[in-house]
């Protein structure tokens, strides 16, 4: 999207290095995606940073959204669909922006150095943005595409986390063609879980379409609901315990990731029975956010241990939160990697870091900083 590029030491004084903030996409997520954009466009710092807006419509089209973040704060904010749309250049080397206009002649928006990609869900937290990005040739926070694809799946998660001897619960998958097939054959490899357990889109996140089962009768309904969100549904046994959440940072340079304080979500007994949708985005006040979690200290470094080696067993860049259980027995569990976590200034992610004393704005900055240091192409 450049054709000029700064190095990580440009001076910001000689000319700001531009960042496209992307926000919105064709995902169930684009409400929370939304939000996200407007606390990081309240936060950036614009004495160093040439901010661009860039949405993506629930249909795919790429615009350049107003610079307001009031107008995507809310539970059910969407990317406005302005007449003039985005194109962006692939190609070995960056090229510009272009704008399009109904009746007018297409003209440039200028150079972008660095792309903050604010999607979640699939079509952007997947890989298929970053895919995008790395045709492009443009510098972008986050992980790639391999570490994103994957930790979109929570199937295909879990293969790679048990794969590097890292503990995770038992689960089955239901994918379409055996749902079709054998629906009975799918219903019993849920039963051999045991009940409860929690059906869910393999890959959608924020807790849209999980359902908690307690009764094999229910499972074919809670399943088809899944498949809403997901074709392929995974199934996962309850696990008794506690949730808890840790956040992880790429270190600079050749060091190791950064861990935060482990925290929790304290629910005071959602309808639900679990941290759904509505508890998350839209109903909070059953909630709150204890950091750090109150662990014994040995537990404390055990998770702290287990997310830096999450992080780095699906080659994560930029940030992640990695999430777990902490059983009545007293054993930590991988529940998920989160490559595209929630990013609001009231979510976990930026609550835990706030906490280790880096602010949010400062939050923002390391993430593009970050970005700019690491080189395009394979890595």
């Amino acid at each position: 999207m450049s054709t000029e590029r700064p190095s990580p030491g440009t001076d910001p004084a000689r000319r700001k290095v531009r960042v496209a903030v992307v926000f919105g996409g064709r995902s169930g997520e684009h409400s929370v995606s939304c939000a996200t954009a407007a606390g990081v466009l309240r936060a950036i710092d614009r004495e160093r940073y040439d901010v661009v807006p860039v949405g993506i419509t629930r249909d795919g089209t790429w615009v350049i959204a107003p610079d307001e973040p009031a107008r995507l704060e809310g539970g059910r904010a969407e990317v406005p669909a302005e007449s003039s749309q985005l194109l962006v250049p692939l190609g070995d080397r960056p090229g510009p922006l272009v704008v399009t206009e109904p009746g007018q002649v297409p003209h440039e928006l200028g150079a972008v150095d660095v792309v903050l990609p604010l999607i979640h869900g699939p079509y952007g937290e997947d890989g298929t943005l970053q895919g995008l990005l790395e045709m492009a040739g443009t510098r972008y926070v986050g992980s790639g595409v391999l570490a994103s694809a994957v930790g979109m799946d929570k199937h295909y998660m879990k293969i790679v986390l048990a794969g590097h001897g890292l503990p995770v619960g038992p689960y089955t998958v239901i994918t379409p063609r055996a749902w079709r097939r054998d629906p009975a054959a799918a219903k019993d490899a849920v039963a051999s879980l045991g009940f409860p357990v929690f059906v869910k889109p393999a890959r959608a996140g924020s807790s849209l379409g999980v359902i908690k089962v307690d009764r094999a009768e229910d499972v074919e309904a809670a399943v088809l609901e899944a498949q809403q969100h997901d074709p392929k549904v995974i199934v996962e046994a309850a696990i008794s315990g506690r949730e808890i959440e840790c956040a992880v940072l790429q270190g600079r340079g050749d060091a190791p990731p950064r861990t935060s304080a482990p925290g929790e979500i304290v629910l005071d007994a959602p309808e639900s029975g679990f941290y759904d949708y509505e508890t998350k985005y839209l109903d909070t006040a059953p909630l709150t956010m204890a950091i750090p979690a109150d662990l014994p200290a040995e537990i404390t470094d055990r998770v702290r241990d287990l997310a830096a080696q999450s992080f780095e067993a699906l080659a994560c860049e930029g940030l992640a939160r990695v999430d777990f259980f902490y059983t009545d027995r007293g054993s930590v569990v991988v529940n998920e990697v989160n490559t595209m976590p929630g990013f609001t200034p009231y979510s976990m992610y930026p609550a835990l870091w706030e906490a280790a004393g880096l602010n949010y704005p400062d939050l923002v900055d390391e993430l593009i900083q970050l970005a700019l240091e690491r080189p395009d192409g394979l890595r």
